[in-house]
């Protein structure tokens, strides 16, 4: 496979660009907070929720009850979501084609801790494809829409911030990459597209049409 000249290293998210649990863990979170008074529909917790730290996350269903969320409420959902995401998550339409043609260094760099994107990438088949290629925000202790981590998988990668994209799918993850000095490519999925295109994305619906626009 033949890629611009120009792109050096890939730098994939994970949620809903390489796996597709954005609907999973969102259906969850919905549900867990509707029992303590809080309503959302699923297309504004995309647009809210994705890309974020859990606990940003858990502030806006707070500050929207205006009071706190039990202690007990993070383990629940993490502990739901780990067994919804064992038998559910399944690759992004058209990413192991992709992925398999590529001839340039990749890696991921997610916002979730590092077991629950192995845990992702199993599941999805995908695992074996990330070995030694998977970066973390707890790691370094940096959330989007921080540059942190994706400055920190270029590094690590052993490429300059130029040489690299990063594919995203949340307002959040396309801010820290543009934040960073990176070209961001935006992974429409009808509820984003306005807000990923503002931030600074260039917009693909799918990986065929990602390979066409990097003139593959």
């Amino acid at each position: 496979m033949k890629i611009s000249k120009m792109v050096k290293c890939i730098i994939f998210d994970c949620d809903g660009v390489l796996v597709d649990t954005e609907k999973i863990g969102n259906g969850i979170l919905l549900e867990m907070a509707s029992e303590h008074g809080f309503d959302m529909e699923i297309e504004d917790a995309y647009r809210n929720f994705n890309g974020r730290n859990l606990k940003d996350c858990f502030r806006h269903i707070e500050e929207a009850i205006d009071q706190k969320l039990p202690d007990s409420f993070e383990t629940e959902y993490r502990q739901k979501s780990f067994e919804a995401f064992k038998t559910q998550v399944k690759p992004m339409d058209g990413v192991v084609d992709f992925i398999e043609k590529l001839k340039i260094p990749y890696c991921v760099a997610s916002s979730g801790p590092v077991e629950k994107i192995r845990l992702n990438l199993e599941v999805a088949g995908l695992l074996d494809k990330f070995e030694n290629k998977i970066f973390s925000s707890y790691q370094i202790n940096s959330w989007k829409p921080e540059p942190g981590i994706f400055l920190h998988a270029a590094k690590e990668m052993g490429f300059d911030v130029k040489d690299c994209i990063v594919l995203e799918d949340s307002k959040a993850g396309v801010k820290a990459g543009i934040q960073g000095g990176f070209k961001v490519y935006g992974f429409a999925n009808g509820f984003n597209n306005q807000d990923l295109e503002k931030e600074g994305a260039v917009l693909f619906h799918s990986y065929e049409e990602l390979s066409e626009l990097l003139k593959f």
